[in-house]
Parts: C-alpha cells; sequence; structure tokens
C-alpha cells in the first residue's frame, strides 16, 4: 500500500483510489509516477492503442474462461469484441471514458464432457477452484476497478463469480450461450452430448458413430437444462447477469452486436453508482435463484455452486443462512413445480426456451405467482420485478414453458436427503430425472457395493448381467477428498440408464461424488460424510437393504441401525485405514500439486467441495433437517 512507503504523510482523494497521491513537504507527489512502473503502463497502452493520457485512472477490463471444449469456442470473439469497444470509448473525446484499459484475461478448465468416465473427470470441480484463484490473482493484483465476464462451461462461471464477489468492485457477467442441438439423419431426432453418452453401452458401432458426430454440431455450452445452463440461470435471477443474454445460443448475432455496448452501459452506471456485487447477491437474491433452479428441474451441482458462491458472498454457512433443508424440500414438494420441458428429463433445448422468450418468460411467471421476491437489486440498475417489467416476455406457450397453475411437473425437481447414510444431510436427488422405482415415494433395494467408479464402468461394459432390478449400486471414495476432486459420473449413470431401459428394470446409484446435470435416473449424489473421511457410506456391504424414502426425506441402510453392527463395521474400517499408514487404500492417487491441494482442503458438500485452508473450520458435524446446531466462522461476511 502507497501509504506506507518509507515515509509518513497524508492522504489526498483522488477519484476512486485513494492512494493515488501523498503530500512531503507540502508538495503534491504523484506516487503512480514512478518510472519502473510507468514505462510498462504507458508500453500497455500504447501496445493496445488505449489512450496514454489514462494511465493512472481506474482500470477497466473483459475477461474470459476458454478450456478443451466446445463450450468454450464463442468466448474469445466475444471477449475481443468487449474489448475494443472499451478500447474506443477510452479514446479522447467529448464522451471519453476515462478509466485506464486492461488487456483480455483467460482462465482454463477442462471438458465436463469429454473426460466423463476418465480419471481426467476429477479436475472439473477443481476447475471450479482454479478459476477462482486466477481471477482472484487478477482482479486484485491489477486493482481493477471495473470488470466484464464472459463465461462458459459448468464451473468456470461459479469460479468467476466467486471471485468477483470477493473482489467486490464493479462487474457483470454474460454467458456465452448454448450450443444448437443437432439432429440424426436417420431418424431426424434432436441429439445432444446425452444422445452420445446414452448410446454408449450399444453394441451398433455404426449408430454410437453417427451419434457421435451429430450430436454437437457448431460451438457453445451444452443446451440442455444441465449444469451449465442451469448455473448461467442461477446467476442471471441472482442479478449478476442481464436476464435476456441467458438463454440465447453462442452463435446469436446478439450476442457480438447488441449485448457487449449493453454490458459496457450497465457496468459504468454500476461504477457511477458504486454498484458492487455483493449489493446484488445477498440472502433475497440467492433464494430467488435458488428456487428458480428447483422451478426448471436444474443440476444437482446448484447444490454445490450456491453455497460456494454464498461462502463468497459472505455467508458462511448456506444451510443456516440462506435456507435449510427443511425449507428446501417443502418448497421443492409443496410449493414449487418444474415449469418447463427440458433434456435431460423432457424434449427441449435452452435454444427452444429462447425462441419462446427466455428464462425471463420463467421469472415472470414465478414473480406473479408470489414465489419470488422482486425487489433484489440487479447489474442492470432495476431490481427483478423492475428487469422483468421491462423486458415485457410473452406468457408460458404450455409446451416448452408451463405455467405454475398447469405445470409440467406438479413437484420442484431436485431434494435434499438426511438419514443414517447422510447425517450432514447432504445427499441430494434430481427428483424430476426419476424414471421409475418410487412406489408410495420409496425405493427398497439392494445394495452393490464399488470403491470407486471405474470398477463400476468395468462391470457396466463387460458384465451388465449381473445387475438386478431393484439393485442400489454405491460408488463410494470418489468425495471431494477421496477421489479427490469429486467427479460426476455421467459415463455411469447413462449406461446404468440404457440398462434399465432396454431390459425394463430399476437400478439405482448412490455415490459420494456427484453427478452431471444431464444425469437421469434414480440417483443420489454427494452422499457425506465421505468415505475417504469415514461417513456411513463406506460401512455398507454388499447385499445391505437400502431405503430412500421420499415421504421422510433420507436414505437409510438397514443393518447400519443396529448399534452393534454400525460399530462393528466402523471399528473393522479404522483399522484398515490404520493398516494402510492413515488412509484407506481405495482413496484415489493424489498425484498432481493440484491432486493433493484438494485432498488436503476439500470441505465438504454441503459447504460446495471447495478448497479452503481452514478446513477445520469446516467439517461437518451430524446436522439434523432445521440445522441451527452448526455454524463455522462465518469470517467471510466482513
Amino acid at each position: 500500500m502507497y501509504k506506507f512507503l518509507l515515509y509518513k504523510c497524508a492522504v489526498i482523494t483522488s477519484g476512486h483510489n485513494d492512494e493515488r497521491t501523498i503530500v512531503k513537504n507540502s508538495k503534491t507527489v504523484l506516487i503512480d509516477n514512478n518510472p519502473g512502473r510507468t514505462a510498462q503502463t504507458i508500453g500497455i497502452a500504447r501496445e493496445l492503442g488505449s489512450n496514454i493520457e489514462l494511465i493512472h485512472e481506474p482500470s477497466i477490463g473483459v475477461i474470459g474462461n476458454k478450456g478443451d471444449s466446445q463450450c468454450y469456442l464463442g468466448v474469445q470473439r466475444k471477449v475481443e469484441i468487449i474489448h475494443e469497444q472499451l478500447r474506443k470509448r477510452t479514446e479522447t473525446g467529448t464522451n471519453q471514458l476515462r478509466m485506464r484499459l486492461v488487456q483480455p484475461e483467460y482462465t482454463v478448465a477442462t471438458s465436463d464432457g469429454m473426460r466423463n468416465g476418465t480419471k481426467e473427470m476429477r479436475y472439473s470441480l477443481i476447475g471450479r477452484e482454479v478459476t477462482h484463484d486466477s481471477v482472484c490473482e487478477h482482479l486484485s493484483a491489477s486493482g481493477l476497478e471495473g470488470t466484464i465476464a464472459v463465461v462458459a462451461c459448468d464451473k468456470p462461471p461459479v469460479g468467476t463469480a466467486a471471485a468477483i464477489l470477493e473482489h467486490n468492485k464493479p462487474a457483470i457477467i454474460m454467458s456465452d450461450g448454448p450450443i444448437r442441438p443437432g439432429m440424426d439423419s436417420i431418424t431426424k431426432e434432436r441429439l445432444d452430448i446425452i444422445s452420445g453418452f446414452q448410446v454408449a453401452g450399444s453394441e451398433d458401432e455404426e449408430l454410437k458413430h453417427r451419434i457421435a458426430c451429430e450430436a454437437c454440431p457448431g460451438y457453445g455450452s451444452c443446451g440442455g437444462m444441465f449444469t451449465y445452463n442451469t448455473m448461467q440461470t442461477f446467476l442471471g435471477v441472482m442479478g449478476l447477469e442481464p436476464l435476456h443474454m441467458v438463454a440465447p445460443p453462442s452463435d446469436d448475432p446478439r450476442r457480438v452486436e447488441q449485448f457487449p455496448d449493453e454490458l459496457i452501459d450497465y457496468l459504468l452506471q454500476m461504477i457511477k453508482n458504486n454498484v458492487t456485487p455483493r449489493d446484488i447477491v445477498n440472502r433475497d437474491s440467492i433464494r430467488n435463484a435458488m428456487i428458480v433452479a428447483m422451478a426448471i428441474g436444474g443440476s444437482t451441482n446448484v447444490l454445490l455452486h450456491g453455497p460456494e458462491i454464498a461462502r463468497a458472498a459472505g455467508f458462511g454457512d448456506f444451510a443456516k443462512d440462506i435456507m435449510t433443508p427443511q425449507e428446501f424440500n417443502h418448497l421443492s414438494e409443496n410449493v414449487v413445480p418444474v415449469l418447463i420441458d427440458a433434456r435431460p428429463f423432457g424434449n427441449y433445448s435452452m435454444v427452444d426456451i429462447d425462441e419462446k422468450g427466455g428464462i425471463q418468460v420463467i421469472v415472470k411467471e414465478l414473480l406473479d405467482a408470489g414465489l419470488l421476491n422482486g425487489d433484489a437489486m440487479t447489474c442492470t440498475g432495476e431490481t427483478l420485478s423492475e428487469q422483468i417489467k421491462r423486458l415485457n416476455p410473452p406468457p408460458p406457450d404450455g409446451n416448452v414453458i408451463y405455467t405454475v397453475k398447469e405445470p409440467y411437473k406438479p413437484t420442484g425437481g431436485l431434494r435434499v436427503l438426511g438419514g443414517n447414510l447422510s447425517p450432514e444431510f447432504s445427499s441430494v436427488l434430481k427428483l424430476a430425472g426419476v424414471e421409475g422405482g418410487l412406489e408410495n415415494n420409496v425405493f427398497v433395494g439392494t445394495a452393490r457395493v464399488f470403491d470407486g467408479e471405474q470398477g463400476l464402468l468395468y462391470s457396466l461394459a463387460n458384465e451388465p448381467e449381473i445387475f438386478q432390478n431393484g439393485d442400489m449400486i454405491i460408488v463410494r471414495y470418489e468425495g471431494p477428498s477421496g477421489a479427490p476432486g469429486m467427479p460426476e459420473m455421467l459415463d455411469s449413470t447413462s449406461r446404468i440408464t440404457t440398462l434399465c431401459r432396454e431390459n425394463n428394470i430399476v437400478v439405482g446409484l448412490m455415490t459420494d461424488g456427484r453427478f452431471s446435470g444431464g444425469s437421469v435416473g434414480l440417483v443420489i449424489g454427494h452422499v457425506g460424510p465421505e468415505a475417504a473421511l469415514g461417513g456411513e457410506i463406506a460401512l455398507i456391504e454388499n447385499g445391505d437393504e437400502i431405503v430412500i424414502d421420499l415421504n421422510l426425506n433420507e436414505i437409510n441402510c438397514t443393518p447400519l441401525q443396529n448399534e452393534d453392527t454400525l460399530n462393528k463395521r466402523r471399528n473393522l474400517w479404522k483399522e484398515t485405514v490404520e493398516a494402510n499408514g492413515g488412509t484407506h487404500p481405495s482413496i484415489g492417487l493424489a498425484d498432481t500439486r493440484l491432486l493433493n491441494r484438494m485432498r488436503r482442503s476439500a470441505v465438504s458438500a454441503v459447504y460446495g467441495a471447495g478448497m479452503h485452508p481452514d478446513r477445520q473450520l469446516w467439517v461437518s458435524e451430524p446436522r439434523d433437517p432445521v440445522m441451527t446446531e452448526f455454524s463455522p466462522t462465518n469470517k467471510y461476511r466482513d
């Protein structure tokens, strides 16, 4: 900090930065004018073609997400167009934007679709953390006073949003947009990435090749209501992204012709009025976003990303500060229906939602039904209600988007579960994607245990006949610490879905890992505490009776209800861990610095499964549905 230089001085307030000038011996000294620092600043401005006279003004810039995926292919062009528009506004003239232009920066992440079913999938959720770290470093070290972010794929948008919230300077987000659906050249059916995964178990090589070639034409993020579109909708409803920018596809002309100038105008208004991300993201706006996630049958990953965003906004415990599991389930069971017929549980894509008016149609329907707080502020300078009024979306069409009175499904798409396998109340079921097996909201099955997803994938590919109707597959040691990295299991769930459909059976899957937003079936993720930390899921044995009871919102292993059995199995587990030097032999290999960092610092799924150095403050205790007992140090609020 400049005020702590080698001499004492008074500080003169100047513009946005009260540390830009000092007084020494009654003379004003421009401390930013150190020739060493100024040399590069001038050089950068010269190479960027921006105004050298503005090099000591507050800085503004654009960032983007990139990676090895079609999701990111459209990002760079948008970033460059926004950057050029910012450069033009810093040119000398009557409407000059008096801010220093910073060159564009990009984060990197993996491709969920291309890595599902592989060991590289461990880096998917870690990609959220890497994005957060790189954006945090860029914003903080560059001192950006205004930021526009173009985001894509699943995890980088959340990492970007979290870093923006921590930096807490004016910032606005635009999702790059979804890919358009493909089409099967023979059946003329619409295709997407899930179509490819769901034929993976077929013996028809020609079919598999055709679907692979035709499922993902063009570019953009996955098109169904998977994790990407769940989280872009979440960010829009929460207020960090203009609602009308969420649904249009990545190749929509509006994204390069209309939206860039709108984003700049909104950002400049935020800067002028000193509106920061934490002014926008609060308890009410996060609750709004979670309710809409229920109404769109959103991805189970929202139960990881919502707590991480809340943490970055200053709320240490999502369940205590934002929404308890009890309230979440009440809303999902009794209040909030599913309003869209969308993939993976339905028929349509985000492109179809855009053609029917966009997510603003859904938000207006929920506002009119009194299910959202319309007074929440947004990045456009309007409240949520005011933004919807200006956008004036059409009513639901009744085919792609439905009304609250006549919904697509009568109950919300997500449910969180407790029970003796989930004392943290962390487990999540995407109820909108369940295709069968719940009789009177209860499933009673038989445990078939795999210590790691690779064993399951081997059996699905080579011995599918071992899976019987009523099996509940248990995949463990795939949690945040155990894998490490908590990989999602789209490959496994897609093969199980195909197996069940072809044989007219019901086979469930329960894991301490997580699922893709494209997964369907009776699949339960985020079971915690995870097996690597000694959670009850580690104590299940083959043949155990597993009961899923949605009347009680519990998952239970019947033998573990017997205290003697529970203690015997727990002691055997501890003996195995002690004999292996303090870790269970089934945990994954942490052979890189990133994987080792995740293993040692990952917090529970109920806190977002992120990497935090003060992990001991975030390790959960058993929780009841109202969760009033345990609260980690809420140091982030200040």
